[in-house]
């Protein structure tokens, strides 16, 4: 019998395109209160949120956002709210927030009311707004890679020059589905942008135990689907990248990969007493790398005065604290709610 020949792995072709190295976003002093407005937002809200679920207004599972603020917030500031569409897991709160949508219709569905974003049926995990092109919330873990695909599809279907952010962690990246989605969207160039937040531990394992490579943003490479690494605890840099990896695929050259290289400072859930790691571990990160610190020396450089951060920090309490009060003033879902929204037609 002939013998097949063996034939050893050719080396990418040197010339395969590939994406600019971004660059830090050249942000204005406006640009810089603003980022710093929207990411303590998400850090005052998401600390509220641990108190009234530790208080038993909010059950079932609640995962906080708390450390990875400059993530949404950095990326998000540069889609297009008319066209593009956001998707991602169980971590949502953030997002939502990032996308300047109200603050008590967030809370009032992480306590379950009828004036919550999803009326009160989807919690903190499956918030949902068609009007922002929010589509989730997931709850299964890498369920959104392969909708978030499904919407890239769409967007290229329709031809409304939009694209796809669709977020991941570093604990879904491992997950089969993902890379059905990658080699999908690759063939078929889909407007999508994959975001894994690697916060550094799927649930309670670090990435460097789960995953035989641990650098994420490589994880596209048998798919042709580029890949860049960025300081995910940096807005600017997070801007930047969001930028240059949105001018790839609107450009109409397929997918790209975005790692963001970020740190979450709470347990994996309110339930997750977080013993895999030390306070040592978490007080380092916050120390060194805390994102609204960062904007806060980048505004003191700027000449903003700590009287003027004050009276943010005191215009943003008030609002989450509204938000509190406004969740557990209104009422619970009519019953009957629970036979509506279960089947959406499109023509």
């Amino acid at each position: 019998m002939a013998k097949m020949p063996v034939r050893t792995a050719e080396p990418p072709a040197p010339n395969r395109e590939r994406p600019n190295e971004p660059r830090p976003f050249d942000a204005t002093r406006d640009d810089l209160l603003k980022f710093y407005k929207d990411m303590l937002l998400i850090r005052r809200f998401e600390e509220k949120a641990g108190q009234l679920y530790g208080l038993g207004f909010i059950g079932g599972f609640c995962h906080l956002y708390i450390g990875q603020e400059a993530v949404a917030v950095g990326l998000q500031s540069a889609l297009d709210g008319d066209k593009d569409s956001v998707i991602t897991g169980y971590r949502d709160h953030g997002h939502m927030l990032a996308y300047g949508i109200d603050p008590k219709v967030i809370m009032a569905e992480l306590t379950g009311r009828e004036a919550g974003i999803s009326r009160g049926k989807g919690g903190s995990m499956h918030m949902f707004s068609t009007e922002h092109k929010f589509y989730g919330g997931h709850g299964i873990v890498g369920a959104q890679v392969s909708l978030g695909t499904g919407l890239a599809f769409k967007h290229k279907y329709s031809n409304d020059g939009g694209v796809c952010m669709a977020y991941f962690g570093d604990g879904a990246s491992n997950q089969g589905q993902v890379y059905e989605s990658f080699n999908m969207a690759e063939l078929w160039k889909l407007p999508i942008v994959y975001v894994i937040e690697n916060n550094q531990y799927a649930m309670g394992t670090s990435v460097n135990r789960s995953s035989a490579e641990d650098q994420l943003y490589r994880r596209g490479e048998s798919f042709r689907i580029p890949g860049i690494q960025v300081d995910g605890m940096d807005v600017l840099a997070c801007r930047g990248a969001a930028e240059e990896a949105l001018a790839w695929v609107r450009a109409g050259k397929g997918p790209i990969i975005l790692e963001m290289k970020t740190y979450r400072y709470r347990g994996h859930s309110m339930s997750d007493p977080a013993k895999y790691r030390s306070r040592e571990e978490v007080q380092a990160v916050r120390d060194k790398s805390d994102p609204i610190e960062f904007v806060k020396k980048l505004l003191d450089e700027q000449g903003v005065k700590e009287d003027e951060l004050k009276k943010i920090e005191q215009e943003i309490r008030k609002v989450v604290n509204e938000a509190a009060d406004f969740a557990e003033s209104t009422p619970e879902p009519n019953p009957a709610e629970l036979y509506t929204d279960v089947l959406v037609e499109s023509y």
